[in-house]
């Protein structure tokens, strides 16, 4: 009995099987019930916006602080489908086929995905 209750506490414990690395590390992806999401690289749950264009970013001021850019580290280098967008303000934010990835403030632990589907213009990052 013990060890199913140990087992059930390490499941939950455990929301994502981490599958891959991408993008020098900083985005992974994650085998879920939603399919494979990507995160960062703490298991964070990854976000694209409807209201981006193809390898731009319209997430700013107000919006940014809610939904943080995925930042880039100097120099980082493109990666298959994972791409580096210049922001405005110089910085720079990964990208997943063209579109910018974001965190959402509210997701508070590995495994979190409440932004999917925010306002119908927020989506959980799918491989």
């Amino acid at each position: 009995m013990r060890m199913m209750i140990a087992a059930a506490i390490m499941a939950a414990a455990i929301p994502f099987a981490y599958a891959q690395d991408h993008a020098g590390g900083a985005i992974k992806v994650s085998a879920t019930d939603k399919g494979n999401v990507l995160t960062d690289a703490n298991g964070m749950t990854l976000y694209t916006f409807d209201k981006d264009e193809a390898g731009k970013s319209n997430c700013y001021d107000t919006c940014a602080t809610n939904w943080p850019p995925v930042k880039a580290d100097a120099g980082a280098q493109p990666d298959g489908d994972y791409t580096v967008v210049e922001r405005t303000d110089g910085t720079a934010q990964w990208a997943y086929k063209g579109k910018p990835l974001y965190l959402w403030v509210k997701d508070t632990k590995p495994g979190d995905m409440t932004g999917d589907g925010v306002n119908d213009v927020w989506h959980t990052a799918v491989e």
